[in-house]
């Protein structure tokens, strides 16, 4: 394989970039004291030894890496509410400073194993010394629950290689469900939420100003 450091730099470029922009997004409502929908923002480049397990996984060749695999570049952005989701989906689209490729919604069709979430495939123009470099990168949007019970998932998967056995591919199933009524809840009493959010905030500025 070439020189990864070379082959990822544009990657991690990306990742830094976004994140900066996209923390910047919620760093506006901030500031016009408006909810907003993002509550945070992380990203990574996938490590070397995922990309190869990837790779293999799905047959894409070495050489192909940067065409078929969408997210060497992965960024998630984290809402308090489902509906939150579609608000930051349609910002993401009026953006044009990168292109969506693709939108996968696995919210309203969720997959098998009870995940859900939004994905946004982008391709991102990186400067570098060489002239622009445009790279796929993959935004995933989803609430904390959602976020939560991937994040077991995801280890879950790790030690049993993506064969559960039946009793916990079965809670996993039930969790996902509970998860899910947890956001429906929330979002029945988003306002009251909301308010009380906005209460302590303003208090905290408050005590901060004296």
């Amino acid at each position: 394989m070439k020189n990864w450091d070379q082959f990822l730099s544009p990657y991690k470029q990306a990742v830094e970039e976004l994140k900066v922009k996209l923390k910047g997004m919620r760093k506006q409502y901030e500031q016009a004291s408006s909810h907003s929908p993002i509550e945070f923002v992380t990203g990574r480049v996938k490590p070397i030894a995922s990309i190869l397990d990837k790779a293999n996984q799905k047959g894409i060749p070495l050489d192909k890496l940067e065409t078929e695999m969408q997210d060497i570049a992965g960024l998630r952005m984290m809402c308090q509410f489902v509906d939150d989701i579609k608000r930051v989906v349609e910002l993401l689209r009026n953006r044009n400073d990168f292109e969506i490729v693709e939108e996968r919604d696995y919210i309203s069709h969720k997959k098998v194993s009870g995940y859900r979430s939004y994905h946004v495939v982008i391709r991102y123009p990186v400067q570098t010394i060489n002239g622009e470099k445009k790279i796929l990168a993959e935004i995933q949007i989803r609430t904390l629950a959602m976020n939560f019970w991937a994040t077991i998932e995801h280890s879950l998967n790790y030690k049993y290689k993506g064969q559960f056995p039946e009793d916990i591919k079965m809670r996993l199933q039930r969790a996902a469900e509970a998860a899910f009524r947890l956001d429906e809840e929330m979002s029945l009493i988003r306002g009251e939420i909301q308010d009380a959010q906005a209460f302590f905030t303003k208090k905290k500025e408050q005590q901060e100003n004296t």
